[in-house]
């Protein structure tokens, strides 16, 4: 195997976790870097890889809404303020073991890109918290702070599942 074949393959030790919602400027960039704080805390970066998408168009290259920026900043996570808003493509079904959606919208529209999921990737978060509702969209409600609560509950519980 040459040396450029080895720098291609991951670790099996890496859990690739991809998070989804409409846009990638609310829900799921917050769910990412709240992971990455939960992960970092607990000295596990070199076990995860996250990222976040939409499963629409259209706020491609938007950075993180602000008031989902102030509703991190409020909780001390740290997010990087550069990050673009980025469309999920069929490659990250490769690419990612776990990607989790935010609401059954988030499903239905990913059959559109990805239609099939033969190894059982896809995920609706608060599956993890043992529930079968959507993270609330603080989108339409303005409420940031419920679903920071609800990402909370949500990770924790997934926290406690990470291999």
């Amino acid at each position: 195997m040459m040396a450029s074949d080895r720098t291609l393959q991951r670790p099996e030790a890496v859990t690739r976790i991809l998070f989804l919602c409409h846009g990638n400027i609310c829900r799921s960039p917050m769910a990412e870097f709240m992971l990455k704080d939960m992960v970092k805390a607990r000295g596990l970066e070199d076990r995860f890889y996250i990222e976040s998408a939409a499963v629409s168009s259209e706020e491609i290259g938007n950075p993180i809404y602000p008031p989902a920026r102030r509703c991190l900043s409020r909780h001390g996570v740290w997010f990087d303020p550069y990050r673009q808003a980025r469309e999920v493509t069929r490659a990250d079904y490769d690419r990612f073991d776990i990607i989790i959606c935010m609401d059954r919208s988030n499903v239905r529209m990913l059959k559109w890109i990805i239609p099939d999921d033969p190894d059982h990737k896809v995920r609706m978060m608060m599956s993890f918290a043992g529930l079968d509702r959507d993270v609330a969209d603080p989108w339409y409600t303005g409420d940031f702070e419920k679903t920071y609560q609800d990402l909370t509950e949500s990770l924790e519980a997934l926290m406690k599942k990470a291999p």
